[in-house]
């Protein structure tokens, strides 16, 4: 009988407790006098739960998954029960000591969690422990299965399937805001604190750059969602934003600085591209752990210097070395190209200090920028793009610096100095600038338009710099627009002919890549 009413007791103070959660927009501590019908007393007693064994998770989306609620609580230790109510969207979640509870409580107040991209939220529960009705199977499969994989057991197939329903092993990253080149190596180090990473892809997508991630194991994948959703790499910049992938398995075919498959070293390096030199790689693997850190599962925030390092390291592993801020750019259209051109569109991620183009090669430049980083960044972002027609090579070049000609030397103009340049987009410290450094794309973001310009003013305008204009949309003070061309090379014909396009009244336009599409 005891068992029993327990049984009731636990699914009444439940039913009690959850009924205070309804109104829709209720927060973690606000709850609206509506919902809990004007009882301060109630109110007070289910906001200040002292700390429980058991959680209570709130706003699940309606599809969740009892393993999907349970994985929450993977990375804090064991799971030892749960009791969904799928009407209310709850459940109950009970930890196998009331430290990981209290550990898991204390994170999630940091970092909000998400289930399906959705945020739900946590607080202790007045329950010191779920008594569930163990008839429920399915319940206990999945329970067994997860901590077969916690005790370190190898999963049995059915406890794989159970798991596999919670995450692939698979991780989609996003990277925001980046402002320093994040490599596959940086990416290497900072997931393979939650477990083995077995394989990873980059590439750009909508102006963005991504990854897949492969671990061993699914349970990995969870917990460094969890722990690493939301966080920045280097000091507010570099943000990831991750999610599941519905791939479960990575086919890698290079070993580069694109693609890795740790698992098969012997794969080729791939067209066109370095391999890695094994010192450089052991190198950068030793110096960088400034990364990330101390504490599993948070990383520590960079100092610029640091990633300054984090970005020279990539640039070694590209099979290059030493890490000058000058570029040397080739294949460039020589009818076409002047030193104020490479000036304008190198300028779109970094300070150039000086243009040389070479006296005995016309298609070729060397560009200083104004560190390491801004060339790196330049470098990745410009590599392959076209220009006057013509497809360019960015490198690194071995020069330190960009010479000057020697006094009463005319080098016809070739060689400009823009050290003082009033251009120069990132001089000011935490500028906007440093967030919104995004790939050459076909939609452009003008700003600093004066009231009196028209759409059509502007249309025309980027239509006779010889390219054809898609859309546009007026932001709503109208300072601002997103312009779309037909093609990314006309945006970066656009963009180097009108960026600083004095539109009257002394007011200069301001022209960028934007990660939009209109």
């Amino acid at each position: 009988m005891d068992g029993i009413s327990d049984v009731a007791v636990g699914v009444k103070r439940g039913s009690d407790e959850l009924s205070m959660y309804n109104s829709p927009n209720s927060g973690m501590s606000s709850i609206s006098d509506g919902a809990s019908n004007g009882s301060d007393s109630k109110k007070l007693r289910v906001e200040e739960a002292p700390p429980s064994r058991v959680l209570h998770i709130r706003k699940l989306p309606n599809e969740a998954s009892e393993t999907e609620v349970i994985a929450l609580g993977l990375p804090f230790g064991k799971v030892t029960n749960i009791l969904t109510l799928k009407g209310k969207n709850q459940a109950f979640l009970e930890m196998g000591t009331e430290e990981a509870a209290i550990t898991m409580v204390n994170y999630y107040t940091t970092v909000t969690p998400h289930i399906r991209n959705v945020p739900v939220y946590i607080q202790y529960s007045n329950h010191k422990e779920l008594k569930t009705d163990a008839g429920n199977q399915r319940t206990q499969a999945v329970l067994q299965a997860v901590s077969a994989v916690q005790s370190g057991g190898s999963p049995s197939s059915d406890v794989q399937e159970a798991l596999a329903a919670a995450s692939s092993p698979v991780l989609r990253i996003i990277i925001d805001n980046m402002f320093y080149p994040v490599t596959l190596d940086v990416l290497q180090q900072i997931f393979s604190k939650f477990g083995t990473v077995m394989k990873i892809i980059t590439f750009t997508k909508n102006n963005q750059f991504q990854a897949l991630l492969q671990f061993s194991d699914p349970v990995n994948a969870q917990q460094a969602k969890l722990a690493l959703d939301g966080q920045n790499i280097y000091n507010s910049c570099c943000t990831l934003r991750i999610d599941f992938s519905k791939l479960v398995n990575l086919n890698v075919k290079y070993n580069n600085d694109k693609s890795r498959d740790y698992t098969r070293p012997e794969l080729p390096a791939g067209d066109g591209q370095p391999s890695l030199d094994p010192t450089v790689a052991a190198a950068f693997s030793k110096d960088s752990n400034s990364l990330l850190g101390k504490i599993p599962g948070a990383l520590n925030p960079l100092s610029a210097a640091a990633a300054a390092a984090a970005a020279a390291g990539r640039v070694a592993l590209a099979g290059q070395t030493g890490s000058s801020g000058v570029l040397l750019v080739s294949n460039l259209n020589e009818e076409m190209v002047t030193p104020q051109s490479l000036f304008t569109l190198f300028g779109v991620y970094g300070d150039v200090q000086r243009v040389k183009i070479l006296y005995n090669k016309k298609d070729s430049a060397l560009i200083q920028m104004s560190d390491a980083n801004q060339a790196q960044l330049a470098m990745s972002h410009l590599n392959g793009q076209k220009m006057y027609g013509k497809i360019i090579r960015v490198t690194l070049s071995k020069h330190q610096t960009v010479a000057l000609p020697r006094d009463g030397l005319d080098d016809q103009g070739l060689t400009k100095d823009y050290a003082n340049s009033p251009l120069h987009r990132f001089k000011k410290p935490g500028s906007k600038n440093f967030q919104n450094i995004f790939p050459p794309s076909a939609t452009l973001h003008l700003s600093n338009i004066p009231q009196d310009v028209t759409e059509d003013d502007l249309r025309l305008l980027f239509s006779n710099a010889g390219g054809t204009v898609k859309a546009f949309k007026f932001f709503q003070d109208r300072k601002m627009a997103l312009i779309q061309m037909s093609t990314v090379e006309e945006a970066i014909q656009a963009l180097i002919d009108l960026h600083n396009y004095n539109m009257g009244g002394n007011q200069h336009l301001r022209v960028s890549f934007s990660k939009s599409t209109i």
